[in-house]
């Protein structure tokens, strides 16, 4: 089987992390910069399996902006102030540290109309945890964020790290989460990395396709600055943003046997 080289956001290589019965994955894929969906390998398998999702296979000049947030870094609210003015939707996965530290800011998104999805409540290594602490860490989330908010629940889920196997794909869909991963990103999570918002706009650019879930990390003024500048130039190449919520109502109306 020949190799794919996976071009790995969170992590440089596959993790492997012996369990009794379950390795341990970090998400990547094969990086295009000719407006095609990367490859998985055998992760599309998995995804399959128990109905995660990192793109839209529509083949429509859709695309999905998603946050992942575990701590504030001064630029959510200028993100937020972006998504307004541009009516753009965008899904917010959060730890319950970021709950616990900018309640303001997670009432907002609510308020301006955005998803919040689930990010943990510790940050952990979902493979290392019982199925119990899996499922507490999950709920301690869902409590931290009504304690601020009317979000009834999350039903959208992004590990930690990227860092997942078939066994905790398992235990989310018993719990009603859908895993959501990303086909496009970079590393923009170190805040002291500072290399001018054209060259984030760039590398988000380069690998731009339709369908594409984007991963962007809101520490980084390098995001802050080039979003704008992103979200104008995709409307003009005849994308359109929508939420994860219409992806997935979408498919669940086509397939009228998802419960």
């Amino acid at each position: 089987m020949r190799k794919i080289i996976f071009s790995l956001i969170s992590l440089s290589c596959i993790i492997v992390a012996f369990s009794p019965s379950f390795s341990a994955y970090g998400w990547g894929y094969k990086r295009t910069n000719d407006h095609q969906v990367p490859e998985i390998g055998m992760y599309q398998d998995l995804l399959d399996q128990y109905g995660g999702y990192y793109h839209d296979d529509s083949g429509e000049k859709t695309l999905y902006l998603t946050f992942d947030n575990g701590f504030e870094a001064g630029y959510t609210d200028g993100i937020l102030d972006i998504l307004d003015e541009n009516e753009v939707p965008a899904t917010f996965f959060v730890t319950g540290h970021y709950v616990k530290s900018a309640p303001e800011l997670i009432q907002r998104m609510v308020s301006d109309g955005h998803l919040i999805g689930n990010h943990s409540y510790t940050h952990a290594d979902f493979t290392a945890l019982t199925q119990s602490g899996f499922k507490e860490d999950l709920l301690l989330f869902e409590r931290a964020l009504q304690s601020v908010t009317n979000y009834d629940r999350t039903q959208y889920i992004r590990p930690p790290k990227g860092i997942f196997n078939a066994q905790t794909l398992e235990w989310a869909n018993e719990l009603g989460y859908i895993h959501m991963f990303w086909s496009l990103a970079f590393v923009d999570w170190h805040e002291d990395n500072v290399s001018g918002w054209e060259s984030a706009y760039n590398q988000v650019m380069d690998q731009l396709h339709p369908g594409a879930i984007i991963l962007l990390h809101t520490v980084s003024e390098d995001n802050a600055d080039m979003l704008e500048h992103f979200i104008k130039d995709c409307i003009d190449q005849g994308y359109t943003f929508k939420s994860l919520d219409d992806l997935v109502f979408r498919d669940q109306v086509m397939d009228p046997l998802v419960d």
